[in-house]
């Protein structure tokens, strides 16, 4: 199981810490926050113990109209679980309470630098811990964004995926890895992929050498990540392999339990491979939102044998 530490989400949001600055490296393992209501009127049937506890103004309203003992009463209920850490988005007047018990029971208690509005914090700090705390490959490969779109670019070692990749990006597509492409599993149906780091805007061509597509070709020529919707798989020329169908079946690859549409390429001198995946790339996208040229083009040799 992957885990981050609390540490990380200092770091990350830029966090004040309150109280617990030695449990830092406490773990997270959940992927999502908890924002505690029902548990502050002492039902916790279903409270998530494992979660990061959001404290908004809602909340901190609520904790400071309580008496002391009864506010006693609420926190100790909650701070007896052991969550990873508490964060506060409500500002930090008036907390010496929570920083009392979190400190009595070794919590870290975070606060953000200035007062947020939690529902627009909560869906940051959930994307965050979602990316940090995703199972995650590694293939070799490239990955790419043409018209939007997260492609997978695979083949043997000197098939040409990155030289297409440069072809890709001479015509205004994006860059995402090269070599060694990162996928990180965010949900059962979506694929992320990115690049390690290390190789983050490089790009090797053979003959050539390394190239920095950024300084190269500009901001534009590099993304980050991108959600991957189709795999293409580049392969060597076999003569009669290729069939005119009016629309090619799509395989599928599975990536961490997800299945990603797949295609194959098959590479000749002359073939425009990155005409191919754009091609391939705009199809799949209508074919998404329903529409088929197949389809189309028989519904018009029907309509003209009937007027026949």
């Amino acid at each position: 199981m992957k885990n981050i530490t609390v540490e990380s989400l200092v770091q990350r949001f830029k966090l004040t810490v309150l109280a617990g600055e030695n449990k830092l490296q406490k773990v997270i393992v959940q992927p999502r926050v908890h924002r505690p209501g029902l548990e502050f009127v002492g039902h916790f049937d279903f409270f998530p113990t494992e979660r990061v506890q959001i404290l908004g103004r809602k909340e901190i309203t609520y904790l400071h109209k309580l008496s002391h003992e009864e506010r006693k009463l609420r926190i100790g209920n909650i701070v007896h679980y052991h969550p990873p850490c508490f964060i506060v988005t409500a500002g930090e007047e008036d907390l010496t309470y929570l920083i009392h018990h979190c400190t009595e029971q070794g919590i870290p208690l975070l606060a953000t630098q200035k007062p947020e509005v939690t529902s627009e914090f909560i869906p940051k700090l959930d994307a965050f811990l979602i990316k940090a705390l995703a199972n995650e490959t590694s293939i070799h490969g490239v990955c790419m964004n043409v018209s939007g779109i997260g492609i997978l670019i695979r083949g043997n070692s000197g098939v040409g995926k990155s030289e297409t990749a440069h072809t890709l990006i001479r015509r205004g597509h994006r860059l995402v890895a090269d070599d060694l492409v990162v996928l990180k599993r965010l949900s059962h149906q979506t694929i992320l992929g990115t690049h390690d780091g290390k190789t983050k805007e490089f790009l090797a061509l053979r003959s050539i050498g390394l190239l920095n597509v950024v300084r190269l070709y500009g901001r534009k020529a590099f993304q980050d990540e991108t959600r991957i919707a189709l795999d293409i798989h580049l392969t060597k020329w076999e003569k009669d392999a290729l069939y005119n169908d009016l629309e090619q079946e799509l395989s599928e690859v599975d990536y961490l339990g997800v299945n990603i549409p797949s295609i194959q390429i098959q590479l000749q001198p002359g073939r425009d491979v990155a005409g191919l995946i754009e091609a391939a790339a705009n199809n799949w996208y209508l074919k998404e939102q329903g529409y088929s040229a197949a389809e189309e083009f028989m519904s018009r040799i029907e309509a003209e044998a009937a007027k026949e």
